[in-house]
């Protein structure tokens, strides 16, 4: 149906031990064919999300369910398969740094398929001139520019025609033209293969340009969700503060500590 939940997340806890609680109560839906932003501060718990999501990490509590399967009742082989309609482009493209640009995105296409030499590289050319690089395929990783990298990370990401695309931090580190580039392919890509996105970012005007819906997540929960016309318009103060970059709000400046005149007296010889 068009209308179905690729990823649903039902009162949804996780801790790495006793001491440290990452993730509690989460409650979201990921429709197909969307493109979905999670949003946060750092340490919030956005990429565990992920990792959740892929199975490499199992809730403490709640369930994850991706394409109607529940991922902690998984048996490995079923895992693997399900991860076959993913797909991950990591933080700052994860590249493999002794491989082409070419060999870069033929490498699940050789690893997970049978195709011979020949399509694949009609594949390879396809992918590098979606996202503007098939000139490109000769290059090593360290002969390109950090807009051009990530690019070739996202060629390699759709090499498969996956049906889920998680992105963590896809913006990260770049100029302003490469993020508007990389924003726009992420939408494109998305609507052009009949996928569904799931990106963590702390960019949020460039987002806020290609997102269908947008999830908050602070300290663990999440604290607020909407539409990017209804997230602009919020006065949630942990929202509002957010989306504007403001310095006062409910996420303080400071960290907390002793009053300082009180310090400075202190501290002062006697």
């Amino acid at each position: 149906m068009p209308d179905q939940n690729v990823v649903e997340i039902a009162d949804l806890s996780f801790s790495y031990d006793a001491t440290r609680h990452v993730l509690s109560g989460i409650n979201f839906a990921i429709p197909r064919g969307k493109v979905v932003a999670i949003m946060g501060g750092s340490g919030c718990g956005k990429t565990t999300l992920l990792r959740l999501i892929g199975g490499a990490l199992r809730a403490t509590k709640g369930s994850v369910r991706v394409f109607g399967q529940d991922v902690a009742g998984l048996a490995p082989d079923a895992l693997f398969a399900m991860r076959r309609r993913m797909s991950m482009l990591f933080q700052f493209g994860a590249l493999f740094t002794d491989m082409s640009t070419f060999d870069n995105v033929a490498f699940q296409m050789r690893e997970h398929t049978r195709l011979p030499e020949a399509l694949i590289r009609d594949l390879v050319l396809m992918k590098l001139h979606a996202v503007g690089l098939r000139g490109a395929e000769g290059l090593m990783p360290s002969e390109l520019s950090g807009g051009m990298a990530r690019r070739v990370a996202l060629a390699r990401a759709i090499a498969l025609d996956p049906e889920l695309m998680m992105y963590d931090e896809p913006f990260a580190g770049l100029d302003p033209i490469s993020l508007g580039v990389i924003g726009q392919l992420i939408r494109t890509l998305n609507d052009a293969l009949g996928a569904t996105s799931i990106v963590v970012t702390h960019d949020v005007q460039e987002s806020l340009k290609i997102v269908d819906y947008i999830y908050f997540v602070s300290e663990g929960r999440i604290i607020a969700e909407g539409t990017a016309e209804a997230v602009r318009a919020s006065k949630a103060p942990f929202v509002h503060q957010f989306v504007w970059g403001e310095a006062d709000g409910p996420v303080p400046f400071h960290y907390p500590a002793a009053d300082y005149r009180g310090a400075l007296v202190d501290a002062r010889p006697r």
